[in-house]
């Protein structure tokens, strides 16, 4: 179903293969952001099973991590992006979501969201558009949903 895909940049590289990432390292950021605190370490991996997922890596360390919850064939729902602060301000972030809008997968999507109050001008400048149509984008949200368990 999915193929694993991988770019090359310096010594900076990007790619899905979910056997490459670093569980702990991804779960320890998502733990500490403002989405998702408080998140298990069981609650990540059993997330990242179920999605296509993006390690961005300097030489063999993970430093970033983007994740798509996906049907593969025409809806993707884009989370869970971070470069680690050590990395950012070097164009990472860009050159991660330029490839993943590059992979296989997400070619064929019909629809691909995202729901973020953090940096929008990064997605906006790879073709992200807000939706801010009355009565169109509804959801249920739960912001301390990891609290409770």
């Amino acid at each position: 179903m999915e193929q694993n895909q991988q770019w090359q940049r310096g010594e900076y590289r990007i790619n899905s293969d979910k056997s490459e990432l670093n569980i702990a390292f991804t779960h320890a950021f998502l733990t500490t952001s403002t989405w998702a605190s408080g998140i298990s370490l069981a609650t990540v991996q059993l997330a990242i099973d179920n999605s296509l997922c993006f390690g961005l890596y300097h030489q063999q360390q993970q430093v970033g991590f983007a994740r798509l919850v996906t049907d593969y064939t025409t809806f993707g729902y884009l989370c869970d992006v971070f470069v680690s602060p050590d990395y950012q301000r070097q164009g990472l972030a860009r050159w991660l979501m330029d490839c993943t809008l590059e992979h296989p997968v997400l070619q064929r999507l019909r629809r691909i969201m995202l729901v973020t109050g953090t940096a929008p001008w990064l997605y906006q400048k790879v073709g992200y558009e807000a939706v801010n149509r009355e009565d169109f984008v509804w959801h249920i949200v739960r912001p301390d949903i990891y609290q409770q368990q």
